[in-house]
């Protein structure tokens, strides 16, 4: 069987391989045993209802006997061969004994050099590996890395809804898928085109557990979808189990379901959340994708409220009397009673506070303007320290400099001075003097 080949294939004739091995010629003849001979009819069972592989990577279904050939090795004794393998049975690489052993219920030796595997299972997924020689003497190797699968039984899908509401969240059911292995995957397509989890309008949450004995999984998947107002009337939603990536599908692992939806009313509150401040407004709008406008009713806290006929709502100067869970009720002929989704009304006296102080504008920009002034002031009264004490280091220094060395010195200038000017005075009287016509 070629490279990835399941391994219930159709029957065919046993492919053997040549290897290099510990028996020594006509080894296996002097050892051959009743036991032994009925090995070899297992050979001729699995051409009728088993599987013989070739390649190199195997998939095998889950309890099914599986035959892997030693490539190069002689049909029939003497041979030398050697089969080892490590597995999920082993801790490390385990050698096999042509002459039999403990192992035989796992894995034995057939006449042809083959290797058996009566009932493979979750635990023979591993490597399994031949040395066989030849009869030219030539050493061949064979390698195969072996997988299980277990197909699980058809999915199902329990507790399905009755009918969907548009425009609201709708729980359609939960896939469950059993018995599979490995874990594969659950997918969900809307007439038939894929269904892709978003977290708002297709919610899906997922459960994977497994067996503890059989090793088995099981998968549950639960959707839920917010369907848009003027769809289909009827659609259909399909769950598909996968082993690996999505192909083509066959009927035995989908599931489908036919739902009924119906035209789903709304609930609009305003301000968003029903959050107010005491005194404030809330209004509150049901809305309806009915071409006729039914009667609405509106329920506070479970209880009809004794108000007219509106789809609108108006909650003024709001208080604690009126904090509560809101929905309207609309009653149509052809539909019956349909509810919005419920909204909750509350006095936040935080949302008072926050108003005025995310819209005072002014305040902002007047705190804004203090600041910077305080800055500048600051600033000033750093500099004009700054300069006082510069003037006061440099004034001892000035007056240093224009006070006398000496005062002796400073005596006798001033006497200079005054004699220069006792005979300055004189002069000028005999020049006065000796001119009559100008007198001084």
């Amino acid at each position: 069987m070629g490279e990835g080949q399941r391994g219930q294939a159709p029957p065919r004739a046993v492919s053997t391989a040549v290897g290099k091995g510990q028996t020594e010629p006509g080894a296996w003849e002097e050892s051959m045993t009743p036991r032994e001979a009925v090995a070899g009819t297992w050979v001729l069972a699995l051409a009728l209802w088993g599987a013989v592989v070739g390649g190199q990577n195997i998939t095998a279904r889950i309890g099914e006997p599986l035959v892997l050939s030693c490539k190069g090795a002689p049909k029939k004794p003497p041979q030398q061969l050697e089969w080892k393998l490590n597995t999920g049975r082993t801790e490390a690489w385990k050698v096999l004994s042509p002459r039999g052993g403990s192992w035989d219920s796992v894995a034995q030796i057939l006449p042809n050099g083959s290797l058996l595997l009566p009932a493979i299972g979750i635990v023979d997924e591993g490597t399994f590996r031949c040395r066989a020689v030849n009869r030219h003497g030539k050493e061949v190797k064979s390698n195969y890395r072996v997988r299980v699968y277990q197909n699980p039984g058809k999915p199902e899908i329990v507790d399905p809804a009755s009918e969907l509401t548009a425009g609201v969240p709708s729980k359609v059911g939960t896939c469950v898928s059993e018995g599979g292995y490995p874990a594969g995957t659950l997918s969900w397509k809307l007439d038939k085109n894929p269904l892709i989890p978003d977290g708002k309008g297709t919610i899906v949450r997922e459960d994977t557990t497994r067996h503890p004995e059989t090793g088995l999984f099981t998968l549950q998947s639960e959707l839920t979808v917010t369907l848009a107002p003027g769809g289909a009337a009827r659609p259909t939603f399909s769950c598909i189990f996968s082993l690996g990536p999505p192909r083509q599908h066959s009927p035995s692992n989908t599931v489908s379901i036919q739902l009924r939806v119906k035209e789903g009313i709304q609930l609009l509150v305003e301000p968003e959340g029903g959050v107010v401040a005491p005194g404030g407004t809330v209004t509150l709008t049901c809305v309806i994708p009915a071409r006729l406008p039914p009667q609405i009713h509106w329920v506070k806290d479970g209880a009809p409220l004794p108000l007219a006929t509106s789809p609108v709502l108006l909650l003024s100067e709001v208080g604690h009397k009126d904090e509560g869970i809101y929905s309207c009720v609309a009653n149509h002929p052809s539909h019956g009673p349909q509810e919005s989704p419920p909204v909750s009304v509350s006095i936040s006296e935080e949302a008072g506070e926050e108003g005025p102080a995310a819209g005072s504008v002014g305040g902002a920009g007047l705190g804004t303007l203090a600041l910077a002034l305080g800055i500048l002031g600051g600033l000033g009264v750093a500099t004009l320290l700054v300069g006082a004490i510069l003037w006061r280091k440099r004034q001892p220094r000035g007056e240093e400099r224009k006070a006398p060395g000496n005062p002796e010195d400073e005596e006798e200038r001033a006497e200079l001075n005054q004699s220069e000017d006792a005979e300055a005075a004189a002069e000028n009287e005999h020049f006065c003097r000796q001119s009559p016509p100008n007198p001084c």
